[in-house]
């Protein structure tokens, strides 16, 4: 296994949906394969006139019938998300690289954590299937992994309403274009928000998971995401 590599860029390539460059180690060339935003990082930075650039990698070599891939990777942590990628079914390296050459690091495991597949679906190649089976797959493990287990914790224990109100806050959520994902964040912090109001306030009734009516907690939840949004603006 080929799991770091340090040399000379002898050559930058770019041959269909993929770039990379060759990296010369030792008299040896190795093509190694980046994703879009490294790969033009790497082009973007300062040389002498007088020594070739220098690149140090992680990578990630793959074995496959008709030959060997290897990719590389700025930091270990984007290669170790490169594998939780592609260890999910129906997700090959190519997707996995447009993932990551669309978002830096932090914001695709958040958007992977918070199940945002809106957010997903922006990358080159992914689809919403595709983004509902990465979500449901790594969603708890990244979020243990990158220290967001607590958030994830309380999204699903929060006092979320039952039966017909959240039926019906649901499908007009859904309604007004925002995805399953974003609906459940939004009706597990007002239901944080009610559940503290309801402590403060020490009254059984106001600690019921159904208080209020549907069209309090689709304003609720309507605020919760518009503050949201702009706080990714």
């Amino acid at each position: 296994m080929i799991g770091w590599l340090e040399g000379e860029v002898r050559q930058f390539w770019q041959r269909g949906a993929r770039q990379g460059v060759l990296l010369v180690c030792q008299g040896v060339g190795y093509e190694v394969v980046l994703h879009q935003r490294f790969h033009s990082h790497v082009r973007g930075l300062p040389q002498r006139s007088d020594a070739p650039r220098q690149l140090a990698l992680f990578t990630h070599l793959q074995v496959r019938d008709d030959g060997w891939l290897l990719f590389g990777f700025e930091t270990d942590a984007e290669r170790e998300l490169f594998r939780e990628l592609i260890s999910v079914s129906g997700i090959g390296p190519q997707l996995a690289l447009g993932l990551l050459g669309f978002f830096p690091l932090p914001e695709l495991v958040q958007a992977l954590v918070q199940a945002d597949l809106k957010r997903l679906s922006q990358a080159p190649g992914v689809g919403r299937r595709s983004a509902e089976r990465l979500a449901v797959e790594l969603r708890r493990k990244l979020a243990e992994r990158f220290g967001q287990a607590e958030e994830v914790a309380l999204m699903d224990a929060a006092p979320l309403p039952t039966g017909a109100l959240r039926q019906d806050v649901e499908l007009t959520l859904t309604a007004l274009g925002y995805e399953p994902g974003e609906v459940h964040q939004a009706l597990a912090a007002v239901a944080v928000d009610q559940d503290a109001k309801s402590q403060d306030a020490k009254s059984q009734d106001a600690k019921s998971q159904d208080a209020g009516s549907s069209e309090d907690w689709i304003r609720g939840c309507l605020r919760w995401l518009a503050c949201r949004q702009q706080g990714h603006g």
